[in-house]
């Protein structure tokens, strides 16, 4: 049987119509990040029967570190089919473009970080920068005095907000102070160096600080995701406390906004919303706010792409694509249903994301058979009878 690897290197000695790219991940790992002109096709759907176009093009599989590409390669090979799996997978292409990228930004007589933020103040000024500062403005998350930890995981939405907060303190009338807090959970090297080089290439100069987290929830079998989730917000209020922080920002957009409207009714019988921001209920003074509430995650990706830049999307030790879960612990697969859903829906309703949004602004408490405020549940019939009809 031929040799199923290739690496990055003799892949770049082949002329770009002789191969076609495959990535064999998950949809929410693909659409966070992939090669230039690849498509999409999930292992799953290769062992369901998918074959290469007989175009006479090689193939070039992918994930996200060479493991899984290779068994999809072996299987298809087995089958008469000229494939290969990317040795080292997404990872290895993108060590190597990032050191690339530094070499080309050091012969640049601009420095990259500059054309970033002029992005922004142009390029994306309407349906970024003013939608950030419509959140800022609309729910009063920035005041006087404040000294926020801004929190960087390493994807494009916090490494977005963190740019934000540096365009805010430019312009903002009132002085606050920002601290650009990165937590290591655990990162394997390959992806505490992404961190750090995005980090060095946007000119963030991050404060990271170490948890053993990844380390502490890897045999917890019931829900280690939700576990991870709470721990590291348990960390990051601790460490932002301790730099004299009274509020901790996350990178939360408007599709998580109203997604997570959906999932409530849907998988957890209840209506609920991601709020805008919140009283931490363990750290006395300390407040949770997420100034990208009102941005959509296209327009995030528009300025990632536009700029050409590259982040991770998990890290976790559970799987090699992280498919099992998300930056709030519950499930991805879920999330992606209903990410599903709500495109289907708006083929036929373009407003129904919008509306979405604003069904939990507009609550008719006359109308709902039971609530909790406070804890306490209230129930329609406690003064229905002192009403008239």
């Amino acid at each position: 049987m031929e040799n199923t690897e290739i690496t990055i290197q003799e892949l770049r000695k082949w002329r770009p119509d002789e191969y076609r790219l495959v990535d064999v991940r998950d949809e929410m790992s693909f659409s966070y990040g992939h090669l230039p002109g690849a498509e999409h096709v999930p292992e799953q759907q290769i062992l369901d029967g998918w074959v290469p176009p007989e175009d006479g093009k090689k193939t070039v599989l992918y994930c996200k570190k060479g493991e899984t590409s290779l068994e999809a390669a072996g299987f298809l090979q087995e089958k008469g089919h000229t494939v290969y799996s990317l040795k080292g997978g997404y990872l290895a292409w993108l060590m190597g473009t990032m050191d690339e990228e530094n070499e080309k930004d050091e012969k640049e007589e601009t420095p990259f970080y500059l054309e970033v933020e002029q992005s922004i103040r142009k390029r994306f000024k309407k349906k970024i920068w003013c939608r950030f500062t419509k959140a800022i403005n609309d729910y009063e998350l920035v005041k006087e005095g404040d000294k926020i930890a801004v929190c960087i995981s390493g994807g494009k939405d916090s490494m977005l907000m963190a740019k934000l907060f540096q365009e805010l303190k430019r312009h903002h009338k009132f002085p606050f102070e920002v601290v650009f807090l990165v937590m290591d959970p655990g990162y394997s090297p390959e992806n505490r160096k992404v961190i750090e080089n995005n980090a060095k290439r946007l000119n963030i100069p991050i404060t990271i600080f170490e948890s053993n987290i990844f380390e502490a929830v890897f045999h917890v079998e019931k829900s280690p995701c939700y576990l991870c989730a709470r721990m590291r917000r348990g960390y990051l209020y601790s460490k932002a406390k301790e730099l004299g922080c009274n509020k901790i920002a996350l990178g939360h957009h408007y599709d998580d906004v109203i997604e997570t409207i959906l999932m409530g009714m849907l998988y957890g019988a209840q209506m609920q919303t991601m709020m805008p921001k919140l009283h931490s209920s363990n750290f006395e003074g300390m407040e949770l706010i997420r100034p990208l509430y009102l941005i959509r995650e296209d327009d995030i990706k528009a300025w990632r792409d536009a700029n050409g830049l590259h982040f991770i999307q998990c890290a976790c030790k559970f799987t090699d694509t992280c498919s099992s879960c998300d930056k709030d612990g519950q499930s991805n697969s879920k999330r992606l249903e209903i990410k599903k859903l709500i495109r289907e829906l708006k083929k036929t309703n373009p407003f129904v994301e919008g509306n979405i949004f604003k069904s939990v602004e507009n609550v008719n408490l006359s109308t709902i058979i039971a609530y909790k405020k406070d804890g306490v549940k209230h129930h329609f019939l406690e003064n229905y009878d002192n009403k008239e009809s």
